[in-house]
């Protein structure tokens, strides 16, 4: 597998040539990969029919729709570079979707990644743009509701938490608290869960080994967004855990594209104690982040 690397001496990414467009290595210099790479699907892209999973953070398109979404990202991209950026191009797909990454490192290992969606067809479409994360296991993944408050001063509602057919609120993975919602990655319970929220200040994070993956997204209020309004979404299985952003449902004419912007952090907080809204918040006020 070829790859090409950003780095600002305090953090790395690689991207894939041989397929993509995919990150499929984010860590600090030297040390762990926060994200997955599944050793047999790694490969040079062959021109294969089916999608691969391969890990790594990819650019996907929302509503969930088969063959559509898991149009298979097997061949080479284009990739060019700057000092501090790389852009990763995929070829037009048969539907006349293009999917682009832009990466930017602005310093201190944080990574500005811009996921653009052009539409090359003949047709409007409407879509999303999905931005998936898939990280190494092993580790806990956490979220954050909108800003809480208190009955009767706060009556009117604040975010939707969405449910899948297969979403299960028993899961021993899973943990609810006042503020936040985590979800541990455990390799010996393999039957998939996944849960969707709404929020402003959109975020996801993943604490493994002592370092802390935080990723960030603005979601825009008033507008239509998938999955039942859905601007963040977490999955998990046996394999890895899932952190994902959504950008608003737009119609793409043909020849318009949209974006959109994920900020992505590491910081080496060390363990979480317990899993309560104490401890979270200290864990994320050690990283800089206080949602």
């Amino acid at each position: 597998m070829r790859v090409e690397r950003l780095t600002d001496g305090v953090a790395e990414a690689d991207v894939t040539l041989d397929f993509g467009p995919r990150i499929i290595r984010y860590g600090f210099a030297g040390g762990q990969n926060l994200l997955l790479a599944i050793p047999g699907e790694l490969s040079p892209g062959g021109g294969e029919p089916e999608f691969k999973c391969r890990g790594g953070h990819r650019l996907w398109v929302a509503p969930e729709l088969v063959p559509g979404t898991y149009f298979p990202d097997n061949v080479p991209v284009f990739v060019e570079r700057g000092e501090r950026w790389l852009e990763v191009t995929a070829p037009v797909e048969s539907g006349g979707l293009r999917k682009q990454i832009h990466l930017a490192m602005p310093g201190g290992g944080r990574l500005r990644l811009t996921h653009r969606l052009g539409n090359q067809g003949q047709w409007p479409v409407e879509v999303s743009i999905w931005a998936l994360t898939m990280m190494a296991p092993g580790g806990l993944g956490l979220t954050g509701f909108p800003p809480r408050g208190d009955h009767p001063e706060h009556l009117a509602p604040t975010n939707p938490l969405i449910m899948w057919a297969f979403s299960d609120f028993t899961d021993e993975r899973l943990r609810l608290t006042r503020r936040f919602l985590t979800l541990r990655q455990d390799a010996s319970i393999s039957r998939p869960n996944k849960f969707g929220l709404w929020n402003l200040d959109t975020w996801g994070a993943y604490l493994l080994h002592g370092e802390l993956f935080v990723k960030r997204a603005q979601a825009i209020a008033g507008v239509r967004y998938p999955d039942f309004g859905a601007s963040f979404e977490m999955w998990v299985n046996g394999g890895t855990l899932e952190l994902e952003t959504l950008s608003p449902l737009r119609t793409l004419m043909p020849g318009e594209a949209m974006e959109h912007v994920e900020e992505w952090s590491l910081h080496r907080t060390g363990p979480m104690e317990s899993v309560n809204d104490d401890e979270i918040h200290r864990l994320l006020r050690g990283a800089g982040f206080t949602p």
